[in-house]
């Protein structure tokens, strides 16, 4: 391996005095943007875990099913929906078992049996029970010792679930194995996720699965555009598997393990230090990024201070007013949610699910004998089964297609946030002559948890309970008309207030979204604020910070 000799054993023993003057330069000049990748690489310096073989991707790209194949067992959950919620981590143990992490740091030891429980969205929806990530140990992965097979929920979805979300993780990857259905192009998110694993690790592997889809002129086809287009939009030629778990797939798993797995594992000490030396790197190249700015800053700030930070962080970047209109891109796109959601359901479920109510009461009307009491009760559990089934039905199918609000507030706070980066580098090249490094903004945001459904009652006052003075023989006509004119009303009810229930969550998942934005201008302007006001005088002690960092750099790229 050529980087291999970025350490050497003077270098590999140092590392620890190099993150720690990372840190010194991290807590003195308050480069807060910094915390998420410090911390990663502090943790792998004193830990030296397993390398983790992080497989991701947009959903149902086949990730969880590849894994399976790989362990030789259906142990992930899979499903025609996008089915993973949480981290979920396999390695070698002794005996097949899995351990439930959860987020208030409890754990707790669980048959695998019972995975899907805890991982799956149709056990755990929207992650309800708390869990942070999976770990699970199988002896089967005995000859991947020192390495760890991570399944990550599916990018691509507006949903992203708790902390530690596939694009939160993204820093910890040692090896990335980016999965991409057959079944569609090579998109520009794929492209953004590519350059954005690029920071965290040398080691990033195209799968094309569900190649049982192509012809093998199809095949090579495909491979031959993937080559194209990233060596065009990237610059870089990267390795291509193919995979198929329905067909061949003793050779594709064959050819993923001779050629990428068990040279891992036999190479796993020098692929660690490969790794954390990439992080590192990446890491210092942000750092001294942000030291520029705080020498060049620092050079003019000496001689006129107060002038260049109002050319810096001029009106516009007024934090107060930046936060006021993010409030107001928030007032905006709730207040058409409900909207946009019951114009929906009515126009596509009211008539359709009234009619079907009523034909398939008439159809039930006549099973039911005894009493009007009885006649009521069978009517009323009837209706609230019913109605639970279809509305909640209607919910999954179409919840989907009221997101639309959120995805326009998504699209809203991206642009802000673009437009405050563009006018922040701006004004830095035009006073210092330099830009920030790019970053991608990052969301996170639980999925909105599926509403209740209730039906209202019978009769406005009980009837009922006078059933014994009224002759049914007669009068059942009349009430089972009554029953019939309650549905229009309740399937009007109950879509309305599924409405205001999903307009309620998606809105605080703006309100979620609008905080995120706000921390994150709030972040970088005290980052910039922090090197422009405490700068001055500095300029030799940056210089020296700069220098410790410049030739730690030079160090570690050999």
């Amino acid at each position: 391996m050529e980087e291999s000799k970025h350490f050497g054993n003077q270098g590999e023993a140092n590392l620890p005095q190099f993150l720690r003057t990372i840190r010194n330069a991290y807590e003195k000049y308050h480069l807060h943007s910094l915390k998420r990748p410090l911390e990663v690489c502090e943790n792998l310096l004193t830990v030296n875990p397993q390398i983790d073989v992080a497989v991701l991707g947009q959903f149902k790209s086949g990730k969880s099913s590849f894994l399976n194949s790989l362990v030789d067992k259906t142990i992930l959950p899979v499903g025609v929906l996008p089915v993973t919620t949480v981290i979920t981590r396999l390695q070698y143990g002794s005996k097949e078992r899995a351990i439930i992490t959860h987020f208030d740091g409890t754990t707790e030891e669980i048959d695998c049996s019972r995975i899907e429980e805890f991982t799956s969205e149709l056990k755990n929806p929207g992650n309800q029970k708390n869990v942070e990530q999976v770990d699970i140990e199988l002896p089967s992965l005995a000859k991947y010792p020192g390495i760890r097979l991570v399944d990550t929920p599916g990018l691509g979805s507006v949903f992203q679930y708790h902390q530690k979300t596939s694009e939160n993780w993204i820093p910890e990857t040692g090896t990335a194995i980016l999965a991409i259905s057959a079944d569609r192009p090579l998109s520009e998110n794929d492209l953004a996720l590519i350059r954005e694993l690029s920071q965290y690790t040398p080691h990033i592997i195209l799968l094309l699965t569900k190649v049982d889809l192509l012809s093998s002129d199809q095949q090579n086809e495909v491979i031959n555009f993937f080559r194209a287009t990233l060596k065009r939009e990237l610059d870089r030629e990267f390795p291509i598997y193919l995979y198929s778990t329905r067909f061949n797939l003793e050779r594709w798993k064959q050819i993923v393990e001779t050629e990428l797995l068990v040279p891992l594992v036999h190479n796993r000490e020098i692929e660690y230090r490969r790794i954390l030396n990439h992080k590192l790197r990446t890491l210092i190249k942000s750092s001294l990024n942000y030291l520029d700015i705080a020498l060049k800053s620092a050079l003019q700030l000496d001689a006129n201070r107060e002038e260049l930070r109002k050319l810096i962080l001029d009106e516009k970047l007024n934090f107060d007013l930046m936060r006021e209109e993010l409030i107001m891109i928030s007032y905006e796109n709730a207040g058409q949610t409900r909207p946009f959601i019951l114009k929906r359901l009515e126009e596509l479920y009211r008539p359709r699910l009234t009619q079907l109510l009523i034909t398939e009461l008439r159809e039930e009307m006549p099973k039911w004998k005894g009493s009007l009491w009885r006649l009521t009760r069978n009517y009323e559990q009837w209706l609230e089964e019913s109605l639970t089934e279809k509305i909640e039905q209607i919910s999954k199918t179409e919840h989907q297609h009221f997101l639309g609000t959120l995805k326009k507030a998504y699209v809203s706070f991206s642009r802000y946030l673009e437009s405050f980066r563009s006018l922040l580098n701006n004004n830095l090249e035009r006073a210092l002559g330099l830009k920030l490094t790019e970053t991608e903004w990052k969301i996170e945001v639980e999925e909105p948890k599926q509403p209740d459904i209730k039906t209202s009652r019978t009769f406005d006052f009980n009837i009922d309970l006078i059933w014994f003075l009224i002759p049914m023989i007669i009068f059942r006509p009349l009430f089972e008309k009554h029953f019939i004119r309650q549905i229009p009303r309740e399937v009007e009810v109950n879509l309305a207030r599924l409405a205001s229930q999903w307009a309620e969550r998606i809105n605080k998942v703006i309100e979620k979204m609008r905080y995120q934005a706000e921390k994150y201008i709030k972040d970088e302007l005290a980052t910039i604020e922090s090197l422009l006001v405490n700068a001055g005088g500095q300029t030799d002690e940056i210089q020296k910070t700069m220098e410790e960092l410049q030739n730690l750099l030079k160090r570690l790229e050999g």
